[in-house]
């Protein structure tokens, strides 16, 4: 009996109108990729293990697909290791390549690798899959694309300005109005739990402090409580489970509860340089907000922090983030290399636009006229209006069969092809063509140039 079909949890297959959705959005974002300067790289859809172990955490590395060494990958292991080793251990053992997790870490890799080629700043962007061993929901998949941007080689924070302005660019293309780009610092994370004295538990202290929104103030407390935090410590940030404000008015909140921390003092620092800038250059359809219970990332983030969330009147995770990274080229031997890198999320941003019907209609048809097939002598006759309407870099196309009409028409219908090309025995004799528009009803006869014009438009 065969096997019923199926693809693996997490992953997907797309139909042809999806592909077309997913094209436009990456088309969308490569184009102002480059418009802001940013080139092109691949890198590997495996890495080695040692490249991607260790470099998100716990948490991050527990969701690595590790790839199983080819042939038997069990032969170098003795029974008696094999009995006294853990599962942790064994999977070193036995495997020692891995899919990649996000597209950042391997970029980190390469511009260490390749660190004599290349030009510094080094302007990167990358669109390409990556895999993590998630728990599938909606909007979140165990096979994704990312599409990143990242500058290394500068401590600039016209970077950070740059990249606010590319996330509004984006998303005003895509006719996402209302996105929020949110941002905070890592150094005023720090200077937090340094204020409370908890610097040793500061991804304890912002882990809870991230689910905010999620679990609420005595949600976020209980949690604190759970990982050490005295009452005491969490009674002095309790302003921040209330921050409210205008930007200015927020960063006065912070510059009081920071006023004994130097790292605090000097995120917001970077802070109002920031807003500043933005302040004067404006943006076209996004809104800056500061969020100090924004935490993602610190296993490898030192500056800013970015996450965009969706218009709110669509209930989806973040739609986009990212950082500054100062040290991460320095896990690959390369220290002293500043970074900061945006993501855009395809997969919810495809969600989101779905939900408010913002894809262009233009996409749902990608051939613009199906020609009908009468019989041999008829379909080499529109063969060859086809091959000049192609050259024209117009999208047309031959039913191969010459079937009942009704068929055929059906066919462009079900398609959606907005016009069907008559071409039988008497546009032969008179060197023409009988166009029929399918929305309308209506129908004309054409010469060949006249249909190239038509067509064109």
């Amino acid at each position: 009996m065969a096997a019923k079909p199926s693809v693996p949890k997490g992953t997907r297959d797309f139909s042809p109108l999806e592909v077309l959705k997913r094209r436009h959005i990456m088309g969308v974002i490569q184009r102002n990729f480059e418009k802001f300067g940013f080139q092109p790289i691949e890198t590997p859809s495996f890495e080695n293990s040692e490249t991607l172990m260790g470099k998100y955490g716990e948490e991050g590395d527990r969701l690595i697909f590790k790839i199983l060494n080819s042939g038997d990958f069990l032969d170098k292991i003795s029974p008696d290791e094999l009995a006294n080793t853990t599962a942790k251990q064994l999977g070193s053992k036995i495997s020692e390549k891995a899919l990649r997790y996000d597209l950042t870490v391997p970029f980190a890799r390469y511009v260490v690798q390749h660190q004599n080629e290349l030009e510094f700043p080094f302007k990167r962007y990358q669109i390409q899959p990556v895999w993590r061993a998630d728990r599938p929901q909606k909007g979140r998949y165990r096979e994704f694309y990312q599409c990143d941007a990242d500058v290394v080689g500068s401590q600039s924070l016209w970077q950070e300005v740059e990249f606010i302005q590319l996330y509004d660019a984006v998303f005003t293309a895509l006719g996402l109005v209302g996105t929020t780009i949110k941002i905070n610092n890592r150094k005023i994370l720090s200077g937090l739990a340094e204020a409370i004295g908890a610097a040793d538990k500061l991804i304890d202290f912002t882990v809870a402090l991230d689910k905010l929104d999620k679990i609420g103030e005595a949600g976020v407390q209980q949690e604190m409580r759970e990982k050490g935090l005295s009452q005491a410590a969490i009674d002095k940030v309790s302003p921040l489970f209330h921050f409210a404000g205008t930007w200015s008015e927020k960063l006065a909140q912070l510059k009081v509860l920071l006023a004994d921390s130097a790292e605090g003092l000097q995120g917001i620092a970077e802070l109002e340089t920031i807003g500043s800038a933005i302040e004067t250059l404006g943006l076209q359809t996004a809104q800056l907000e500061l969020d100090v219970t924004l935490a993602r990332g610190l296993n490898y983030y030192t500056g800013a922090i970015f996450e965009v969330a969706a218009p709110k009147q669509v209930a989806m995770g973040s739609i986009g983030g990212g950082g500054r990274y100062d040290d991460l080229t320095g896990i690959f031997g390369l220290p002293n290399v500043s970074g900061v890198g945006i993501s855009f999320g395809l997969d919810r941003i495809y969600l989101v636009l779905e939900e408010l019907n913002l894809f262009p209609e233009s996409l749902a048809t990608s051939c613009k006229a199906l020609f009908v097939n009468y019989g041999p002598a008829e379909a080499l006759y529109a063969l060859q209006a086809i091959k000049q309407l192609r050259d024209k870099n117009i999208a047309v196309e031959l039913y191969p069969d010459a079937v009942k009409m009704g068929k055929q028409f059906a066919h462009a219908d079900k398609r959606e092809i907005p016009y069907v090309v008559i071409a039988g025995s008497d546009e032969m004799q008179n060197g023409t063509y009988a166009l029929k528009n399918l929305a309308a009803g209506t129908q004309e006869v054409l010469t060949l140039d006249q249909l190239i014009v038509l067509l064109a438009n």
